[in-house]
């Protein structure tokens, strides 16, 4: 993962109020393991920026990753 790829959380966050299937773009990158991610709502208003284990995300992809 890479910065400003969108990503999506793999499980319930409790401690950072954030659930399963958020969605996020990372913003910074904080070493091997963590990466700064902002989450927003779909009018653009961030409500969440935090550091996340690279383990607890997805990355979404909107094309083909793959050839047939």
């Amino acid at each position: 993962m890479k910065l400003l790829d969108v990503v999506a959380t793999l499980e319930d966050l409790p401690a950072i109020h954030l659930a399963k299937g958020q969605v996020g773009t990372i913003v910074d990158e904080l070493g091997d393991d963590f990466v700064l991610v902002e989450f927003a709502d779909l009018g653009g208003m961030a409500y969440a920026i935090e550091p996340i284990p690279i383990s607890q995300l997805i990355e979404l992809r909107h094309s083909p990753a793959m050839a047939a």
